[in-house]
């Protein structure tokens, strides 16, 4: 069939009908209230190019260097045309349009959605990279889904899908066909904070369509709300303009709201309580954060589409961050503070309008939501179309009135954005983030206050543009994982200092940093992202390729760290997260995963699946990567690492000539340390976020015990002097690859311990070396004192 209905439609049809397809099907099924509909299928796709035979010319056509800008307008120019000069088999165009037909008796307005078969993963959001279509009508409906496919092959596509490592001729397209609601007001809705994790809820909300608030047409009203009491602090937008359907002609139009709306509050109290409620409820299904598009019409909500937050790191996520607190005065989501909470940004609030044009206070020159976090100088490039991105070079500010999809390329190379308008969950923040670019979205007048070419300073975590360059380049503060070229020129210490790197999309980045190695690189990430669990993907595609991803994903940062070291850290990602994806239905349902079945244990219980990533390790070190070090994490004891090293032996490694070592995450691993080094193991270090949480009996993501969280707190730091001082009478090298590492105070701690590096996050680097070139040479002078 080349259509399946939502009402049957499973999570476990992703293949068949995309992430967006497979979302709703879940939603509906789920009870909640999702309009009606049917998708056509990934396979209906992938039949019509191959029945067609455009296929190879097609994936042929889209080989290129994406960063030639000629070349990669040449190729979606012939991709698209490819598609949408093929016509439609009969037999497809009449199941398409009878399916169509039974939706609202023939007479509907629908909504046409691309659903790619990669998007909505849990670690990468392909947000606007295909269409969307509104208020289409039989007339039109073939057309727009031809469009959809079509969209698969819009240069943003094709770029970002390069870009995160997707075999183009591996990534189908499914469409979603789903009744319209011709909304009266409409909006996002995050169930955690999508930059920190917070334990709250962001609303953002316009009249109209919600097309105009995920474009980032107009700035919406912002609405946050705290969990636990509900409380909700409110800044109300100057929303000038709408989205609605045109009654005439049907089409979807963008009118002016009136003047008695445009600057009131979209949402009432007991709406907030009821979308409140389908995200909780939404969330709890899902098990993971979400993104929810919603709309009311008629007095009723509907959930139009939800997937998982993809920009939260909760492995990672500082301890502030889960408890909610920051710096004094700011709140990350609602940009510039009076030091109370209310808010001054987006154009006004609750308290009236807010140009933010006064150059006496402070320098400031604009200022909007901060979206993206990180602090940067550079010259403002003014882009009012898309013929201006080629202005942008790297270091340079980007000012545009929205950030539309077709400007990735441009928000790559640029050091900072900034928009009009848009709010915390429009696509432009949402890529922003992913980006790792600095950002300040609805802004309301940037386009026109800023000058081309003059230097500004974009505080991207307080949502301010400041006038001139307020920070030293060698001092600005870019977020994790994105981290421009920088001088390479850096402080000598005899404390190594070190980097984490998450994906080896980042290697390039990292390595600029002149970090003295890769501390942590986390073998999860590449496994997580491809959407299969390990034993389903070998099941589907065989072991070799398996391990090929695997040793890809590793020789990518060991090359562009050679000879530098790159602690490879294996599987340990917690049943929650296999169970998100393909195959992971048999998954242990734990209470508490982050104390089950992960790290080390998992792999001594499934040694045919951890021999893979042996295998891996052992064609690395044939091919010559001597850099790559292995380290096993959560061990507990020798007997853990007596188990693995028997395993590697089997794997064809030798232990005795390459470097190995463990994580040391539990007070049972620290205390039993000495009996590891026995045990053969070269290097230990330190996960502060699990060690810290599993000696205080304190979860950092619980809100009500978070602010006892403390990495610094004495007997987390008895543990670590222990730790390093039993290892250096054993020869053993410590390091530390935890949060907690990237803290000056941390640092000056383990530099007066003796401990061996230190890893920081790819943004604290420069900070760490700094600090621990100072502390070193505080210990000489004292020393010859």
């Amino acid at each position: 069939m080349a259509v399946l209905w939502l009402d049957e439609i499973s999570a476990g049809d992703i293949e068949k009908v995309g992430g967006k397809g497979a979302s709703l099907g879940e939603l509906t099924g789920a009870g909640l209230p999702v309009p009606p509909g049917f998708v056509v299928t990934a396979g209906t796709y992938r039949s019509f190019i191959e029945s067609a035979e455009i296929d190879e010319e097609l994936f042929a056509a889209v080989d290129v260097d994406v960063e030639d800008s000629s070349a990669l307008a040449a190729a979606a120019d012939r991709a698209q045309e490819l598609i949408l000069e093929t016509p439609f088999p009969d037999e497809l165009r009449e199941e398409i349009l009878e399916s169509y037909r039974e939706v609202g008796d023939g007479e509907a307005f629908v909504a046409v959605r691309s659903s790619a078969t990669a998007e909505d993963l849990p670690d990468a959001s392909f947000a606007g990279q295909q269409e969307t279509f509104l208020n289409v009508t039989e007339e039109n409906l073939l057309e727009r889904v031809r469009e959809c496919w079509a969209s698969l092959f819009t240069q943003r596509a094709i770029y970002y899908r390069q870009e995160q490592g997707f075999d183009h001729s591996a990534v189908n397209i499914a469409v979603v066909v789903q009744q319209m609601v011709d909304a009266e007001k409409s909006g996002v809705m995050f169930t955690s904070h999508p930059s920190t994790g917070d334990p709250t809820m962001i609303i953002e909300a316009a009249w109209g369509l919600g097309e105009a608030v995920v474009s980032g047409a107009v700035s919406p009203d912002n609405y946050v709300v705290e969990r636990e009491d509900r409380s909700v602090d409110v800044t109300v937008a100057e929303k000038k303009v709408m989205h609605v359907k045109d009654e005439e002609t049907g089409k979807t139009v963008e009118r002016e709201v009136s003047p008695d709306k445009r600057n009131a509050r979209v949402v009432d109290d007991d709406e907030i309580d009821r979308l409140l409620d389908l995200g909780e409820r939404v969330e709890d299904h899902y098990d993971t954060p979400q993104d929810v598009e919603w709309a009311i019409a008629g007095g009723e909500v509907y959930m139009l589409q939800s997937r998982p937050i993809t920009t939260i790191d909760e492995s990672e996520s500082a301890p502030d961050a889960a408890s909610g607190s920051g710096a004094a005065g700011i709140d990350a989501t609602q940009g510039l503070t009076d030091g109370s909470g209310s808010a001054a940004a987006a154009g006004s609030s609750d308290n009236g309008p807010d140009t933010g044009s006064d150059d006496s206070s402070g320098g400031i020159l604009v200022d909007g939501l901060g979206s993206s976090p990180g602090t940067v100088s550079g010259a403002a490039r003014i882009i009012t179309k898309l013929d201006d991105l080629d202005k942008v070079s790297d270091g340079d500010i980007m000012v545009t009135e929205m950030t539309m999809p077709d400007m990735v390329p441009a928000m790559k190379r640029a050091a900072g954005i900034v928009t009009d308008e848009g709010g915390m969950t429009s696509h432009a923040a949402i890529v922003s983030r992913e980006l790792g670019v600095p950002a300040v979205v609805g802004t309301t007048n940037a386009t026109t206050v800023l000058e081309d070419g003059r230097v500004i300073t974009l505080d991207g975590d307080k949502g301010a543009i400041l006038e001139g360059q307020e920070v030293d380049p060698d001092e600005e503060t870019e977020p994790v994982e994105e981290v421009r070229p920088q001088s390479p020129v850096k402080p000598m210490t005899a404390t190594e200092v070190k980097v984490n790197v998450s994906i080896p999309e980042a290697a390039e980045r990292a390595a600029a940093t002149g970090a003295d190695g890769v501390g942590l690189l986390r073998m999860e990430h590449m496994i997580l992202s491809l959407n299969q669990t390990p034993a389903k993907f070998i099941e589907e595609n065989g072991e070799d390729a398996y391990i090929t991803e695997l040793v890809e994903g590793i020789r990518g940062v060991a090359d562009e760290f050679y000879p530098r070291p790159v602690r490879t850290r294996t599987l340990d990602a917690p049943t929650d997260e296999f169970r998100q994806l393909e195959g992971g239905a048999d998954e242990p349902d734990e209470h508490n995963p982050m104390l089950g079945y992960r790290g080390i244990r998992r792999s001594l219980d499934r040694p045919e699946v951890f021999a893979h990533e042996l295998e891996a390790f052992r064609r690395l070190y044939e091919m010559g990567y001597d850099n790559v070090e292995i380290m096993l994490p959560l061990v507990n004891d020798a007997e853990d690492v007596y188990q693995a090293k028997r395993l590697m032996e089997e794997a064809g490694i030798d232990p005795e000539k390459r470097k190995w070592g463990v994580m040391i995450e539990t007070p049972a691993s620290a205390l039993a340390v000495e009996e590891m080094a026995n045990a053969g193991i070269d290097f230990a270090s330190f996960g502060t976020n699990d060690l810290t949480q599993y000696t205080l009996a304190v979860d950092r993501n619980n809100e009500h015990v978070a602010d006892r969280f403390d990495e610094l707190h004495p007997s987390v730091l008895r543990l670590i002097s222990d730790v390093i001082e039993t290892c250096r009478e054993n020869d053993v090298d410590t390091s530390i690859c935890g949060q907690a590492g990237s803290k000056p105070e941390m640092a000056q701690f383990l530099v007066n311990e003796g401990i061996s590096s230190i890893s920081a996050n790819i943004d604290a680097v420069r900070d760490v070396q700094h600090e621990v070139k100072r502390v070193e040479q505080k210990l000489l002078l004292d020393s010859v004192r």
